[in-house]
């Protein structure tokens, strides 16, 4: 019993060990695989197959993952690198690379390390494409410069298993100097344009104030042409009518004589006066007043009448007073004033009618005279045309 012991124990651990190594190699030849996730399976040291997502299982012992591959769309940002220009300025330019691995087998056994290949052959293709350009295209350019790059990038990561999808140009500085220089030149562009623009400016109120004050004076001068026009036809019509009272009332030579040594004290008048010429006419007219009132033929400044066929004709007698003016009598000169209040009433009525408006009772009583009985128009008034003579009152 003895004797057995020390062999039975010994069997228990080779069981135990064994049992512990095959739960190990179960665990490992159990594998999960994650989504966008590809695992590179060698056996025995050779490619031996890719593991897509889901469970898989390894030969224990054979087999083994030699790498794992993210499928995932990956961002890797470069540090600003020194690139000369083809006007020998150096501008640091940062990049940023979209990639994406398309085939695992060949992003492992193609290159050692794809992202530092992407990045070294994302600096020379730069410096290559920048090389050919100025300051002003780099820094206007960028899109051009990021086709450029992609182009050359995706043809050489295609054998890698490696799809470039975006390149970006992060940041472009220009050395401090030329970044002053720009500044200043952008600082007189704007300058110039505000000049430009004040300019413009100027000439446009200066365009629009000489339009406003033309249009002013030619309104102005048309205002004043038609002031004058009328007021040169208010005096023709007052002196037509001047002219007719005077031949109405027949004026003989007497009264037109009084009414000239009536205007002679106005044209002496004036503080500026210092000499006073007197018309030849006034000798004639201080005759015409004396002949008037009876003065004596021969004084100096009468005209002496011509002497009849006969010869030794005495002069005309002359009255030795004026004729007695008769007064009017007031309710003669009332009834009148009413007569021709009513007439001026029908005008205004008639005047209303022919320009469209509605007959108003309170015009017709305003256009009547205060103080007066509101009576109907007579029948003798009837309306007359506007700018027209009133007709003559029927007898």
């Amino acid at each position: 019993m003895n004797d057995t012991e020390p062999g039975t124990i010994v069997l228990y651990v080779v069981l135990i060990i064994l049992a512990i190594v095959l739960i190990v190699a179960l665990v490992k030849a159990v594998r999960i695989v994650p989504q966008a996730t590809a695992l590179i399976v060698e056996r025995l040291g050779r490619y031996n197959k890719t593991f897509e997502p889901g469970l898989h299982l390894l030969v224990p012992f054979v087999d083994r993952i030699r790498a794992g591959v993210d499928l995932r769309e990956q961002v890797v940002s470069f540090p600003p690198q020194p690139v000369i220009t083809s006007d020998n300025l150096v501008v640091s330019i940062d990049t940023v690379i979209y990639f994406q691995v398309t085939e695992p087998k060949s992003a492992v056994y193609e290159i050692a390390n794809y992202i530092t290949g992407i990045e070294q052959l994302t600096v020379t293709t730069l410096r290559n494409v920048v090389g050919s350009m100025d300051l002003e295209q780099t820094l206007t350019s960028r899109d051009q410069i990021n086709g450029q790059l992609r182009g050359v990038l995706d043809e050489a990561t295609g054998r890698w298993g490696v799809r470039v999808n975006r390149v970006e140009l992060k940041s472009i500085e220009p050395p401090a100097s030329v970044q002053g220089a720009m500044e200043q030149q952008m600082r007189a562009e704007r300058d110039r344009r505000a000049t430009i623009l004040t300019a413009e400016g100027v000439k446009q109120s200066q365009i629009l104030t000489a339009e406003g004050e033309k249009q002013s004076q030619i309104l102005r001068a048309e205002g004043d042409a038609q002031a004058k026009i009328l007021q040169a036809e208010g005096e023709a019509r007052a002196i037509l009518q001047v002219f007719g009272a005077i031949h109405e009332g027949d004026a003989d030579p007497k009264l037109l004589a009084y009414q000239y040594l009536q205007m002679l004290p106005e044209i002496a008048n004036g503080n500026a006066s210092k000499l006073w010429v007197v018309p030849t006419e006034f000798t004639a007219a201080l005759g015409s007043i004396a002949k008037g009132f009876g003065g004596v033929p021969g004084t100096p400044g009468i005209p002496t009448p011509p002497a009849d066929d006969e010869g030794g004709a005495e002069a005309r007698p002359r009255p030795s007073t004026l004729p007695a003016q008769a007064l009017e009598d007031p309710g003669e000169a009332l009834a009148e004033a009413r007569r021709q209040a009513e007439a001026a009433t029908a005008d205004a009525t008639s005047a209303g009618t022919r320009s469209g408006a509605p007959f108003d009772p309170s015009a017709e009583r305003g256009q009547r005279p205060s103080g007066g009985p509101t009576a109907p128009p007579s029948p003798g008034a009837q309306p007359r045309p506007l700018g027209g003579e009133p007709d003559e009152p029927q007898q």
